[in-house]
């Protein structure tokens, strides 16, 4: 029997950068606005969420939009002089699937706090959506 053939990783044209580039940018400013109806207009839903807990379990969920707006509403309504640097790398798995990792820097008065998260974006109708959330330490709310 012949091995199946082995296909190759695929490659991104610079514009596949550029586009996740431009949404990362528009999402950057929502977030910076706190729009989160309008961040919510940027996912498909249900949304998958992923995380660990306190125990250190890896724990999953799938997100309504209202669970999405509730949720970011109590995270980014806290106010204040928040400010979030990121690099961002993204790996595309194809021409309509991404997987982006960041690295970020918040810092507020009086502190900072440095985090690595990961979304996975798609392609829906032509424009890159979030579908799903990476990130540790959500577990503990992602139970109830």
């Amino acid at each position: 029997m012949e091995a199946a053939p082995v296909a190759e990783p695929y490659v991104p044209t610079d514009e596949d950068r550029a586009s996740v580039e431009a949404w990362f940018r528009e999402y950057d400013a929502l977030a910076a606005k706190a729009d989160i109806e309008r961040l919510a207009d940027m996912a498909v839903f249900p949304l998958n969420v992923v995380s660990d807990d306190s125990a250190g379990e890896g724990v999953a969920a799938q997100w309504t939009r209202e669970r999405y707006v509730e949720t970011m509403a109590q995270v980014m309504g806290g106010g204040g002089d928040v400010r979030m640097e990121s690099v961002r790398t993204p790996h595309f798995l194809s021409a309509g699937l991404v997987v982006v990792i960041t690295e970020a820097t918040m810092t507020w008065e009086g502190g900072s706090t440095r985090t690595r998260y990961a979304d996975l974006l798609i392609k829906n109708d032509g424009k890159w959506r979030f579908q799903t959330m990476v990130q540790s330490g959500w577990g503990d709310n992602l139970r109830s």
